[in-house]
Parts: C-alpha cells; structure tokens; sequence
C-alpha cells in the first residue's frame, strides 16, 4: 500500500501556472497515477493519467495546457499547468491504482483568480 500527498496548490492569476505534485511513500513504478478535480458542488473529474510506461491521456479541457509525468525514482508524479483559467479551480487529488488496489490522497487547492 502507498500513501499520496499532494502539493503545489496556490492562488494564481488567469493565463499563469502551477506545478502539482503527488508523492508517495514507496514505489508506484507498476500504477497508473491519475490527476483528479473536484470543484465546489461538482462531481470529481478525472484530469490526466500515466501508466507505467509512461503512456499519458488527457481530458478535451487541458489538452495542450496541462502535461503529468512521473519520475519513478522519486516516487512523484507531477502535473504542470500552464494557461490556467478559471474554470481550472478546484481541489485537485491524485489516485494510484494498481489492479484491485487504490488509493487517494488529500487533495490540494488550485485557485485561478484576479
């Protein structure tokens, strides 16, 4: 089992960029770690995923302005916002998921505003 602590939430001005981490307590070199966003009275939406080698797919929102990756020897997969919107606030979560196993993190706050 692995425990996930996000980090890397913030206020941020429209057009600007973050960069989110999710770190785990041991090796998630075998899971696929997805970014997940849940706004206030909205549902939690999946944001991104990568496998385990590496491949990555992207909801039709952040296409071309958000981009996960994940470095292995660190145990950390990372998402790089970029051109944030608004529309981008939420509290971001990240999820490993291994066969039958998964686990969540806590969450941390994005907050695209002026």
């Amino acid at each position: 089992q692995v425990q996930l602590v996000e980090s890397g939430g913030d206020l941020v001005q429209p057009g600007g960029s973050l960069r989110l981490s999710c770190a785990a307590s041991g090796s998630i070199r075998f899971y696929i770690v997805s970014w997940y966003r849940q706004a206030p009275g909205q549902q939690r939406d999946l944001v991104a995923h990568i496998t385990s080698v590496g491949s990555t797919h992207y909801v039709d929102s952040v296409k071309g302005r958000f981009t996960i990756s994940r470095d292995n020897a660190k145990n950390t997969v990372y998402l790089q916002m970029n051109s944030l919107k608004p529309e981008d606030t939420a509290v971001y979560y990240c999820k490993a998921a291994r066969g039958n196993y998964l686990s969540w993190g806590q969450g941390t706050q994005v907050t695209v505003s002026s």
